[in-house]
This record gives structure tokens, C-alpha cells and sequence, in this order.
């Protein structure tokens, strides 16, 4: 049920993004981190009360990827007026979502897919781009960021953070389809 909600908030925060309102910054950043903690507590709760479902299980990552693509695409359409700050990683990120998923699909039809479940790095991978991703929402330009001193400080970080997450990203892609390789390459 949360990762629906999840979903549901994806058009939300586009709508908020482009909205010509008061504190957009803080709005989209507000819509971003209740989606975060909805993905934390979902997997807590299912954890906790020993309940899961196969739909929950497959809508959980779809969830957080919409979430996480739509926000990275947003971003690169010029924030701070500068696009390529964010474009780039954006791209990297979403492609290495793109193969990883193809990889652990096709590990599931062929019986692997244990070789290719999320990792430690993972984790810490999606805990930094939350935490970039909401700094970068938060520091969105408008007549009330440029009163808050920390505003570019809040930008220059949470770049370097998605920056970190983009390579924790790569370096899980890498652990991913390192395991996969003896199934990638058996011939016949």
C-alpha cells in the first residue's frame, strides 16, 4: 500500500517542481523525504509483522525507481541554471537502474537471482541519493532560497553526494554483474 502512495506522489512532486509557488524548494523536498521514509517504513513494517506479497515485492522497487528517475530528470532540466551538473550523473544513474534490472530479471528466469540481490553498497548507495536528492530539491532557486545563507553550501554538497552515489551506484553495477558473469558467459 505505501509503495502506491509512493507512486502517487511521483506526479505530485513534477506538479510541485514546475508550480510557480512559495518555498517550491521546500515543498518538493517535503513531498521527496515522505516518499524516502514511506520506502524505509514499508520494509520495516513488512520486516516486523512478517508480512509481505509477491505484488509488494515487485511495486516496492518500482516505486523507489520512479521516484528516484523522475526526481534525477527533473533536476537536469537546470537547476541552479546549470544542467550539466546534475544531467550527467542522472544519466549514468538511471542507465546503471536500467541494466541492473535487466540483469536481475533475467537472473530470476533463469533460477539466479540470489547471485544478484541488492548489496550493502546498494543500501548505501540509496541512502545517499535520498539525502542528495532532498538537499538538491531543497536548495531549488526562488526569492526565498537566495535569503538562506547555506543555500549554495546545501547545493555544492548535495551535488558531491550525488556525485558519491552515482559511483556507489557504478561499483555496485560492477559487484552485480561480476556475480552474474559465470551465468553470462556459459556457453550452451
Amino acid at each position: 500500500m505505501l509503495s502506491l502512495v509512493r507512486i502517487l506522489m511521483v506526479p505530485l512532486l513534477v506538479a510541485l517542481y514546475y508550480a510557480d509557488i512559495r518555498h517550491r524548494g521546500v515543498t518538493c523536498c517535503a513531498v521527496f523525504t515522505v516518499a524516502a521514509i514511506t520506502d524505509w517504513l514499508d520494509g520495516y513494517l513488512a520486516r516486523r509483522w512478517k508480512i509481505s506479497s509477491a505484488f509488494g515485492a515487485f511495486l516496492d522497487p518500482v516505486a523507489d525507481k520512479l521516484m528516484v528517475a523522475t526526481t534525477l530528470v527533473i533536476l537536469s532540466s537546470g537547476h541552479h541554471g546549470r544542467v550539466f551538473d546534475v544531467a550527467l550523473p542522472a544519466s549514468i544513474t538511471i542507465s546503471r537502474e536500467i541494466a541492473v534490472s535487466a540483469l536481475r530479471e533475467w537472473m530470476a528466469q533463469i533460477g539466479a537471482r540470489e547471485s544478484v540481490k541488492v548489496g550493502w553498497m546498494g543500501k548505501c548507495k540509496a541512502f545517499a541519493q535520498m539525502v542528495a536528492l532532498s538537499g538538491l530539491l531543497l536548495s531549488l532557486p526562488s526569492p526565498e532560497a537566495s535569503k538562506v545563507p547555506f543555500s549554495n553550501f546545501l547545493y555544492a554538497s548535495s551535488l558531491a553526494l550525488l556525485w558519491a552515489s552515482t559511483l556507489m551506484a557504478l561499483s555496485s553495477a560492477y559487484d552485480y554483474f561480476k556475480a552474474a558473469l559465470p551465468v553470462l558467459t556459459k556457453i550452451g
